[in-house]
């Protein structure tokens, strides 16, 4: 007798003799067996399995003539599932091939009771649940909601893709969902800045190097396209890669194989590319800044990930999920007060995603929701400062001048001063004025100037003053370091 774990393994195999040994052995390990016989769809009888589906046996005689399409649409059907591939070829030719196709695994024949088990056990035990949906793919943009209902197909398609979108976006974690359901989901995903890596080390970090192919070179090393052989490389800041190199990338793009820095020999590899960029590489390439041909070899799918202000019902699911990913271990996150909401759906989040879950960090260690929620009005207030028009019009359209940024700048800091004084004194002004070392009326007319003030709506916390009032209000507190 044996107990049954409530997994199912689903087994491929031609001889009966052999099925029926193995049918037994995960049995009394306490699986359910469902054993698809020569003839039968392997494909379609995964694809009808219930979700409780632990693992994939299948037998391929020889990997180097048959067999290896059924993988490929096996790890396609469920991308999520092991597959574990058992042959009488086990020739390492063999092995990589079953291993690139998405095998988690590979068994010589005869197999022995020891080694299925622990085969099994290691895929299963390994096989972490897939990964939660991340709240972007949940939204009701209509961007993001076309985005998640392409997103397995894209993943599946193992072609380059491209991810456009301004920093803080979210175009990494896109990437990493993708890489997540995808055939390579069990490789490795490296990621590269080509920005921050200087040009003289880019290459040999992307290739690799030879012993002595420069100075400090004293072992030859691996570059991460041999590194993610089999899985994926995310190349971040793409458009700002070195116009010289995009001809090496080029290279490995279209024949898979390159050679490593001061080396001879030539290196294949298997690896999809990612790309992401908040350049226009349209305009790269008109300019000359990017290669045409190596752009219309990567821009086979484009996204484009609009900013965060233009996701607003996006702002507190998000902000709820950066407190619960950061909240201490066994502590509660603290709540989101109506007027903290406000002022998160009020601000731009210039930083985008990136910004908003820092700004979540900064409220757990302070908890503080009020003074949060102050200092996001604050930078509201100093988005809507506007400088003098020192541009000129010509045939009725305005011509921005370089004086406009220097007094859009001036205005910023001026309302940025003024701001932190009035938080000091608690919105005294007079006293505030004293500290500033102008007159009281001097002050009033630099607030009004700068659109400073305080409305009447108690429920945004803003306070009840005016610029012709020296009414005190409720204290408004700034957040500080």
């Amino acid at each position: 007798m044996y107990t049954s774990n409530g997994k199912t393994v689903v087994l491929a195999e031609r001889e009966v003799e052999v099925a029926n040994f193995l049918e037994m052995a995960l049995r009394f390990e306490g699986f359910e067996v469902k054993v698809v016989r020569e003839g039968e769809d392997l494909t379609a009888a995964v694809s009808a399995a219930d979700r409780k589906l632990a693992a994939v046996l299948v037998d391929i005689p020889d990997p180097l003539k048959d067999g290896v399409e059924t993988l490929r649409r096996v790890r396609c059907a469920r991308p999520d599932l092991p597959v574990i591939v058992f042959s009488g070829n086990p020739a390492p030719e063999a092995v990589v091939r079953v291993m690139r196709c998405g095998a988690v695994d590979f068994l010589a024949k005869p197999l022995t009771h020891g080694g299925l088990i622990e085969a099994v056990r290691g895929a299963t035990a390994a096989r972490a649940p897939k990964p939660a949906r991340i709240a972007p793919l949940e939204a009701e943009n209509p961007t993001m909601r076309s985005i998640a209902q392409a997103l397995d197909r894209i993943a599946l398609s193992d072609v380059p893709v491209v991810l456009r979108g301004e920093t803080g976006v979210g175009k990494e974690v896109l990437a990493r969902e993708i890489h997540a359901r995808s055939p390579r989901a069990q490789k490795p995903l490296l990621k590269i800045n080509c920005a921050a890596v200087p040009l003289e080390l880019l290459e040999s970090e992307l290739f690799g190097y030879e012993r002595g192919a420069f100075t400090g070179a004293l072992k030859s090393t691996p570059g991460k396209f041999e590194t993610a052989d089999g899985g994926t490389i995310l190349l971040d800041e793409i458009g700002d890669m070195d116009f010289k190199l995009q001809a090496k990338l080029l290279h490995v793009l279209q024949d898979g194989e390159f050679q490593r820095l001061g080396g001879r020999e030539t290196i294949r590899v298997d690896v999809r590319i990612l790309a992401a960029t908040h350049c226009d590489l349209e305009r790269a390439v008109q300019e000359g800044r990017f290669r045409e041909d190596l752009f219309y070899r990567l821009n086979v799918i484009s996204l484009a990930i609009p900013p965060l202000r233009e996701r607003k019902d996006e702002i507190v699911p998000l902000a709820r999920l950066f407190l619960e990913k950061h909240a201490a271990h066994g502590e509660p996150p603290p709540e989101l007060t109506p007027r903290l909401k406000e002022a998160l759906m009020a601000y731009h989040w210039p930083g985008n995603i990136r910004e908003l879950e820092n700004m979540m960090r900064k409220y757990l260690v302070f908890r503080e929701p009020d003074a949060v929620a102050e200092e996001l009005w604050q930078k509201v207030h100093l988005a809507t400062v506007v400088p003098a028009a020192t541009g000129q019009r010509k045939g009725g359209r305005y011509r921005a001048s370089p004086l406009d940024e220097v007094e859009k700048a001036r205005n910023l800091e001026e309302a940025r001063t003024i701001l932190q004084t009035l938080n000091e004194t608690q919105w005294n002004r007079r006293r505030a004025a004293e500290m500033l070392n102008i007159d009281y009326k001097g002050l009033l007319y630099r607030m009004k100037k700068l659109r400073i003030g305080m409305t009447t709506d108690q429920g945004t916390g803003r306070g009840a003053a005016t610029a012709g009032s020296e009414s005190r209000s409720t204290p408004v507190h700034h957040l500080r370091p």
